[in-house]
């Protein structure tokens, strides 16, 4: 079932209090607070996707080092002052500051 958000209504205009209900999809949306009664209104909001492409699942991608590989991409972890070493991919082994990467070390 989703989440819907609801914003209570007040009388001066100013934004009410906001609260969080399951509700089925074919339900009808709420018009007055569960609790207190008092008239609320429906808060439109960007969905929450989660799967393959969610932040989490991404973050934990980007993590490993042999699906990098394997999808092609290239990975350097700073090592020290303006080092770098590579981690997966193809590509130098080090990239220095001082030493600017020429298109045959690629």
């Amino acid at each position: 079932m989703p989440i819907y958000v609801y914003e209570v209504l007040r009388e001066d205009n100013q934004d009410g209090e906001q609260f969080e209900i399951f509700q089925k999809f074919e339900d009808a949306p709420l018009t007055e607070h569960p609790e207190t009664g008092v008239p609320v209104r429906r808060i439109i909001t960007a969905p929450n996707i989660g799967g393959a492409w969610s932040d989490a699942a991404m973050g934990q991608s980007v993590k490993d080092d042999k699906k990098l590989d394997k999808l092609g991409f290239t990975k350097y972890v700073k090592s020290g002052d303006g080092y770098y070493e590579k981690r997966a991919g193809k590509g130098p082994d080090v990239i220095h500051k001082d030493k600017p990467i020429s298109p045959q070390d690629i």
